[in-house]
């Protein structure tokens, strides 16, 4: 048979700022992604030997050769509804410094890819001050939110979500991403298996210029299952384009439950 080909989408070298709920880890972290375009019929681990990103002064980190979890925070994530895969590490030690990074990556062919960012420092902390000091009122807005149990069983299209945007408290223009999973805690939520997410990196590669931007809501094209405690965060950016990405803000999750499903009678 013949074996694809390796070939980088993009990369992320960014800040993060970790406001979930219920962690240890400290606020200011950054990390470290690296996406493939997919590889059809071998998954992409088996053809990548190692990754490693790079940055100033000699910083190195090695991505782990294992199934991203939120334990280890260091791994590959596959993205079934895309058939695609790719590599994040998180670093909980602190923000990154300005600065040029690469990630290198080496094929088991013997191919080695890169591909670099330069990190602005000065655009992440003034994401990150206009967060803090709007945080109560963007919690306060979410919908739903609270463990609150919806009225219905809802099918794609019928879940809306909504929050309120920096923008709307004089902040600067943002991009928003909504990530859904089954669970009810940060604790229980399960980046490899998610309900559904509002993908703007691959709309703007389809051509969306603005996707996600200043996004304060979502209708969730997901079928849902009855009974069932399902949570969801909106992660804050400075770009929809990954390589452009200086701060990624993990917001809280937010909690709801569906209903059981109301059987129909008959006569």
């Amino acid at each position: 048979m013949n074996v694809p080909e390796v070939r980088i989408f993009d990369i992320m070298a960014c800040d993060v700022y970790w406001d979930f709920d219920g962690t240890p880890l400290p606020r200011e972290q950054h990390k470290f992604l690296v996406s493939f375009h997919p590889t059809p019929g071998v998954p992409t681990p088996e053809l990548v030997e190692s990754i490693t990103a790079r940055g100033p002064d000699g910083y190195e980190v090695v991505f782990g050769d294992q199934r991203f979890t939120a334990a280890n925070t260091n791994g590959h994530i596959y993205d079934r509804t895309l058939d695609y895969y790719w590599y994040m590490v998180n670093l909980p030690t602190g923000f990154l410094p300005e600065g040029e990074y690469t990630i290198e990556v080496l094929c088991i062919d013997g191919r080695v890819l890169r591909k670099s960012r330069t990190h602005s420092a000065t655009t992440s902390r003034e994401l990150v001050e206009h967060y803090k000091n709007e945080r109560e009122r963007i919690l306060a807005s979410y919908s739903p939110s609270g463990g609150e149990v919806l009225d219905r069983v809802p099918v794609s299209g019928e879940l809306r979500c909504d929050w309120a945007t920096l923008d709307g408290f004089g902040g600067p223009d943002a991009y928003y991403i909504h990530r859904l999973a089954e669970g009810g805690s940060a604790k229980e939520f399960d980046t490899q298996n998610l309900t559904w997410w509002d993908n703007i990196f691959v709309q703007r590669l389809r051509g969306d210029e603005r996707a996600g931007l200043n996004r304060g809501g979502v209708d969730v094209h997901a079928d849902l299952r009855p009974e069932t405690t399902y949570s969801y965060f909106v992660e804050i950016t400075d770009a929809n384009a990954q390589s452009e990405t200086n701060i990624c803000v993990f917001q809280p999750h937010q909690v709801f439950r569906t209903p059981a499903r109301v059987a129909s009678t008959v006569g």
